[in-house]
């Protein structure tokens, strides 16, 4: 049985899109390099920071990672909490949950205290019991560090929860932890994208996603 629902963040419960693209081209530039095509940076969503930057750039040495997640942040700072909007449909999901009695947590490379002002301007905050960010863990998806610190924090098993994310790392994170995993398509990938791992279900909203937990 069910008894808690973790959730990815970002095309997940959130477009935070414009912002993250401003965020990566922002400090792109700042090093002198050129700027990259939205689509681009689009299909990078969900992955940490170094990924991003070596997925783009095809670079991946320390020095420079570093200088690009330090002007990533910097913008973030200014325009990534204005610019992320909650999908209109979450917080009907949230609710539901919540009313089922199922706890909820949020495990994301993105700051914990930013998705807390997120959801707080939202007035969520209360509808999430434990959130997981970047800042809370030594290696990010698709690591299972980040789940399986929010299900010891939430005291549940791996096999009573479910992660529910919009990127292929979601879903080898939710396999390395051990944690049932349902693909929802509310980001940049395809169901084709997600066949070579472990789903237990494809939806194609996540309002659909309080259903699909029966049985």
């Amino acid at each position: 049985m069910v008894r808690a629902v973790v959730f990815d963040f970002d095309l997940t419960l959130a477009d935070s899109t414009p912002g993250i693209v401003e965020c990566v081209n922002h400090a792109l530039r700042k090093m002198g390099m050129p700027p990259v095509v939205p689509d681009e940076i689009h299909r990078t969503i969900g992955l940490s920071l170094p990924r991003i930057f070596a997925s783009l750039t095809g670079r991946s040495d320390p020095a420079v990672v570093a200088e690009f997640s330090g002007g990533f942040i910097e913008r973030a700072e200014q325009v990534m909490a204005d610019s992320t909007v909650i999908f209109p449909h979450v917080p009907r999901i949230l609710s539901r949950l919540k009313t089922r009695g199922l706890l909820t947590a949020i495990v994301s490379t993105k700051f914990r205290r930013r998705i807390e002002g997120i959801l707080a301007r939202d007035k969520l905050i209360d509808s999430i019991d434990v959130i997981v960010g970047g800042e809370d863990v030594d290696e990010h998806k698709p690591d299972p560090e980040g789940l399986h610190k929010a299900l010891s924090m939430l005291n549940v098993k791996a096999a009573d929860s479910v992660y529910v994310g919009d990127h292929p790392v979601d879903a080898e994170a939710a396999r390395r932890a051990q944690v049932p995993f349902i693909a929802v398509l509310s980001g940049n990938s395809g169901a084709s994208d997600f066949h070579p791992h472990e789903v237990r279900r494809i939806l194609l909203s996540l309002e659909e996603l309080p259903d699909s937990l029966n049985g």
